[in-house]
């Protein structure tokens, strides 16, 4: 068998191991594989990644020292083209063309999208393995970056921490998320914060700040409220302004974490995970799967169709949000 394996839409810390584990777990198999880089659009411009010896054919060697590598060393990119009919039927007589028999996206809702509208023009067979910090895919209990997205976002935050005691004041830290909570209810468990504001919940900016003052009158010096990008009501700077409005003092600061949460070595969570993964995915290729999302769920491998890791939002762990409202005190 003849697979591809790409990485698309915005990298995530552990989808190089996750290249890694498919390429050695194929080999050892038998099997033969095809890096594309750019992810759909190196695929529509024929842009393979080439061996030492120049070859479109990924070897061992090929993926050495890859483990704990940050970023995407297959590259990856967004891909207009692909969106229209013309650019999948291109895509599916490149594929032909050069013989690949079966594909491994890495990536997340847009890359699994893509790949569910290439299948209605390409015979071969698709398991993809979910590759973003979001977390947001349904089907697994977790997504290849977002161990290390989170604790980079927890090492920032203890470090502006030190800041907001050492002034007495309060920062709103921003971190991603344009539909997702997860980092930020997770960033918030991990380092103690005070509140976070979350897509999924709704941001009632008087509660919030009713609660600052309940906080200050209990002799709270510092306070840190972690904000998802994609909040209902906006940044960490719209919920400045709207503090502002409420009355609560302005010497609030805001730090705004954005893609620095996408870079740096994978922690080894994420690289066990994008291992483990790897190998899953090539393996139920090799059992006919197609149109597969390879995941992780209370400890057991499990596949969930592709369409169905998408079409709804992936709730958060309830007593998590409970757990973090009865700390924040």
């Amino acid at each position: 068998m003849r697979i591809g394996v790409f990485c698309s839409g915005g990298d995530a810390p552990g989808m190089n191991p996750c290249v890694r584990a498919v390429v050695r777990r194929a080999i050892s198999a038998g099997h033969e594989v095809v890096g594309i880089q750019y992810g759909y659009k190196g695929l529509l411009s024929e842009d393979f990644f080439l061996n030492a010896a120049g070859e479109p054919r990924m070897t061992l060697r090929s993926v050495s020292g890859w483990s704990k590598a940050g970023g995407a060393k297959l590259r990856s990119s967004r891909c207009a083209e692909f969106q229209t009919e013309a650019g999948l039927v291109k895509a599916a007589g490149i594929l032909d063309k050069h013989g690949i028999d079966a594909l491994i996206p890495i990536g997340g809702d847009g890359t699994f999208r893509g790949a569910v509208d290439l299948m209605k023009h390409w015979g071969g067979r698709v398991v993809g393995c979910p590759g973003t910090i979001d977390n947001d895919l349904v089907g697994t209990d977790f997504t290849i970056g977002f161990s290390t997205a989170v604790q980079t976002a927890v090492e920032a935050v203890d470090k502006i921490r030190d800041t907001a005691e050492s002034h007495e004041r309060m920062f709103l830290v921003e971190v991603m998320g344009r539909h997702s909570g997860y980092i930020a209810l997770y960033t918030a468990l991990a380092c103690g914060a005070e509140g976070v504001c979350i897509p999924e919940t709704d941001t009632v900016v008087a509660e919030i700040a009713d609660q600052l003052r309940v906080l200050e009158e209990r002799g709270k010096t510092s306070v840190m409220i972690i904000v998802a990008e994609g909040d209902e009501r906006g940044g960490a700077f719209d919920l400045q302004r709207s503090l502002v409005q409420y009355g609560y003092p302005a010497k609030t600061r805001v730090v705004i974490l954005g893609h620095l949460q996408r870079g740096g070595c994978p922690s080894p969570e994420d690289r066990i995970l994008a291992s483990r993964l790897g190998d899953f995915a090539v393996s139920s290729l090799e059992n006919g799967e197609t149109a597969m999302m390879a995941g992780v769920r209370g400890g057991k491998n499990t596949l969930t169709p592709m369409e169905a890791t998408f079409g709804k939002r992936k709730p958060l762990p309830d007593d998590l949000m409970e757990l973090l409202k009865t700390l924040a005190m």
